[in-house]
């Protein structure tokens, strides 16, 4: 049923939320976690029972067995950093942002090391105007369509060696100086796979060191604009928790968007 205009007038939030429903299309940037799915290497894969049955009991109930680093998952400066911000030191301020995407996916698919560089970003802010300070920057390289191919994301030559896209320091320093508060990106780690395969996970250890989160193994992002989104990012709230599988989605504007504006503005 349609909110009544005085119900819209006495709560501009409730009309706000009825807008954002029914004139913006909202896309899922999460994947479905699972066992045998594509993860770190040295972690264990999910094990998961099921307690209870709905035939049997009358209710389901599961038991998963996970790593906090599993699937779409949000890693917190201590998860780099001994005595840094924890899970639920991150306020829930944070969790709906700005989304800045930066698409290097054209330079990913002839040459799956390319790491974004300051033209790319430079190339946003004309586009786009300035990243803004407080948001999120998602690096968009389409790795994401490998999933859930553990070996096609790890993308290995024959001496053993990863070859998958990730950040570059020049842009990470940018970005800390812009005021972002997070980043995200598709691929399994921060840094490329390259840097992985040396053990060299010095762009990860940079970012969480200067205080900011991150979400890796992103979906999608190839289905959401470069600019004008929200992104709501979301986890369960352990206790100096290092890390937990999340639920990270995008509101953006529909294609033909309506000419009057919400009652709310």
């Amino acid at each position: 049923m349609a909110a009544s205009l005085e119900n819209a007038d006495r709560h501009p939030l409730w009309a706000l939320q009825r807008h954002l429903v029914e004139r913006h299309v909202w896309t899922d940037l999460t994947h479905a976690f699972h066992p045998g799915q594509p993860h770190f290497p040295a972690f264990p894969d999910e094990e998961r029972t099921q307690v209870f049955d709905v035939a049997a009991d009358g209710f389901a109930v599961h038991r998963h067995t996970i790593v906090g680093q599993w699937g779409t998952h949000v890693d917190p400066p201590s998860h780099f950093v001994d005595g840094a911000r924890t899970l639920d030191a991150i306020p829930v301020d944070q969790m709906i942002l700005p989304l800045v995407v930066l698409d290097i996916s054209h330079r990913v698919a002839s040459d799956p090391d390319a790491v974004p560089t300051l033209a790319d970003l430079a190339g946003w802010e004309q586009r786009n105007g300035t990243v803004p300070a407080g948001s999120f920057v998602a690096l968009r390289t389409d790795w994401w369509k490998r999933w859930p191919d553990a070996a096609a994301m790890e993308n290995r030559d024959a001496d053993g060696v990863s070859h998958a896209p990730g950040w570059s320091r020049e842009v990470l320093e940018r970005l800390v100086d812009a005021g972002v508060t997070a980043v995200g990106h598709e691929q399994t780690d921060t840094d490329a796979g390259s840097s992985t395969s040396a053990g060299d996970y010095g762009l990860e250890l940079f970012w969480l060191q200067n205080d900011r989160w991150q979400i890796e193994l992103m979906a999608r992002l190839d289905e959401v604009p470069e600019a004008g989104a929200l992104v709501v990012a979301s986890w369960p709230k352990p206790r100096e928790g290092s890390g937990f599988p999340a639920r990270v989605f995008a509101i953006h504007p529909a294609a033909a968007e309506p000419s009057d504006p919400p009652r709310w503005a």
